[in-house]
């Protein structure tokens, strides 16, 4: 009769230890229970999957041609045993790990990430990112978990209060959340100086805006705000906005006065000698075109009010002039809305292609997912439309080398932006041919904490 011998008992003694403390450690120390127990098993998965994944994705090669001639026929087959690319599984991380594959000839990384639903279902992990760091090589990044779960705070003791007079020049580099690669969400104007801001009721656009606000109020910033909504969204900043339009005709007033100002300053460069307005001796305040609900400036009542739909194109034609001069003059613009289709008109098409800093919350149809990001990042769209409506600040946007990433925003409430547009309300810069909004200025003891 067979019995195990001692190497077998050991064996089993170690499985049984190692599945009792996996059961143990996956609730107390998730973490743990990654690099002891699911780290091994992906590796087991990834190592057996691989080749059949890579035969069915069309991800092999074969060695000899696939086509041959007999007779007056050409005849195409398939090798029995193609060649698939070499992988090297990478250490285990605390959100995942990273797997390097080298390119067989003839591939290119967007075949990798056309499969990354598969490699992410054949795996068992939460999400896979393709990327390309250098020429014959990509990453695929397997995420244990998904990384942006939560609320993403700040802390609090960073918080400046009390500020009266901006220190130094303006920083137009905002940390306004994180990414999944545990990296700051940074939104640099000077590098991308437009930005489209796309999202549901409630999928945390209002949150990012207070954020991007927020941190350009301590700063000698101009920030100007459209809001055909009566203001009822801007409104919150109101004692730190250099202008703020409600109406159509206010927001052609307001743009007209934007336009000359970019004439003025294209001129000063000139005189100068510089190329943008940040060179010059006496640097122009930054400017910042926040517009809440894009799509309201290219919508009309009825095409037959032919006053109301050369308003309309008038407006357009004006934050298009605007945003395709503007970026190097500091003129900003930042669009946001809850939808935004080719089916406005050309005009959408047409600002679409000079904001290109984009950002897609969760969205109620495909057609704003696709303009937002489908003609930069095709591949994004459909992790776009995955994103809950429980999701709240979770978005996809541009990583700053070239491909996407998916992000969250810090939370930042209405009470902290409506705190911070007080507190710094006195270097609210003065636009020429703009009127500040009114409001009720509080005394200093009254706006707790300055003074």
């Amino acid at each position: 009769m067979h019995t195990l011998t001692s190497p077998g008992l050991y064996f089993l003694g170690v499985v049984a230890v190692w599945l009792l403390a996996g059961a143990v450690l996956r609730h107390r120390s998730p973490v743990w229970h990654w690099y002891i127990v699911g780290y091994p098993l992906t590796w087991f998965r990834i190592t057996r999957t691989w080749r059949p994944l890579c035969i069915e994705r069309g991800l092999s090669v074969s060695r000899r041609a696939s086509q041959a001639v007999i007779g007056d026929l050409i005849v195409r087959g398939q090798e029995v045993r193609p060649v698939v690319p070499r992988l090297w599984i990478g250490r285990p991380t605390r959100t995942g790990l990273v797997v390097r594959v080298r390119l067989m000839p003839g591939q290119t990384p967007e075949e990798y990430a056309q499969s990354a639903e598969a490699l992410m279902h054949a795996w068992r992990v939460y999400a896979v990112r393709i990327t390309s760091p250098e020429r014959g090589l990509i990453h695929i990044e397997a995420l244990l978990s998904d990384p942006l779960a939560g609320v993403v705070v700040r802390n609090p003791d960073a918080r400046r209060a009390g500020t009266t007079a901006p220190a130094g020049p303006p920083v137009m580099v905002l940390v306004v959340g994180v990414t999944e690669r545990a990296k700051s969400w940074l939104m640099n104007f000077r590098l991308v100086p437009h930005w489209l801001i796309v999202g549901a009721t409630r999928s945390g656009k209002s949150t990012l805006i207070h954020a991007i606000v927020t941190r350009f109020a301590p700063q000698g910033v101009a920030i100007v705000g459209i809001d055909l909504k009566g203001g009822l969204e801007l409104s919150v900043y109101r004692p730190r906005l250099s202008g703020l339009a409600t109406t159509r005709q206010e927001a052609v007033e307001i743009l007209e006065a934007l336009v000359e100002l970019k004439d003025e300053r294209t001129h000063a460069c000139n005189m100068a000698g510089v190329r943008q307005a940040w060179e010059l001796p006496e640097p122009p305040p930054p400017v910042v075109l926040v517009i809440d609900e894009v799509a309201e400036l290219f919508l009309v009542t009825s095409n037959r009010d032919r006053e109301e739909v050369a308003l309309r194109d008038k407006t357009v034609a004006l934050l298009v002039k605007l945003a395709q001069l503007g970026a190097a003059l500091d003129i900003h613009v930042i669009a946001g809305g809850q939808r935004f289709g080719s089916d406005l008109g050309s005009g959408a098409t047409l600002l679409r292609s000079q904001l290109s800093g984009r950002v897609c919350m969760h969205v109620s149809d495909g057609e704003t997912a696709v303009m937002t990001l489908g003609d930069i990042w095709p591949e994004a769209v459909v992790t776009a439309q995955m994103i809950r409506a429980d999701e709240q600040g979770t978005a996809v946007t541009g990583d700053g080398e070239g491909s996407w990433v998916r992000a969250r925003a810090m939370f930042t409430g209405v009470d902290e932006a409506a705190d911070a547009a007080r507190i710094y309300s006195r270097i609210t810069p003065v636009l020429p041919g703009i009127k500040r909004p009114y409001f009720v200025d509080l005394p200093p003891d009254s706006e707790g904490g300055e003074g």
